[in-house]
């Protein structure tokens, strides 16, 4: 049995961010996986970045969608108001 890589294609300390960038992929059939480790010595010890993980196979279409939504998202992602 192969195992597959999985690489990060979307991060944030905004559930909410993830939740939306997560339905979009998995809309186009891309199987999503969720890192939410807390992050290294880069950052304080609370700090914790969630990661969007695919499969290596599906990386370029997942960049993709990812990249077509933020371009014609009104909603500036990252902010906070």
């Amino acid at each position: 049995m192969e195992r597959e890589t999985r690489v990060s294609v979307f991060e944030s300390e905004n559930a909410s961010e993830i939740q939306l960038m997560r339905s979009k992929l998995e809309n186009q059939e891309i199987p999503v996986f969720v890192n939410d480790k807390y992050m290294s010595f880069t950052t304080t010890p609370t700090a914790n970045t969630i990661r969007l993980m695919v499969n290596l196979t599906d990386e370029q279409k997942a960049f993709e969608i990812i990249d077509e939504f933020l371009k014609n998202s009104d909603t500036k992602m990252n902010t906070n108001p």
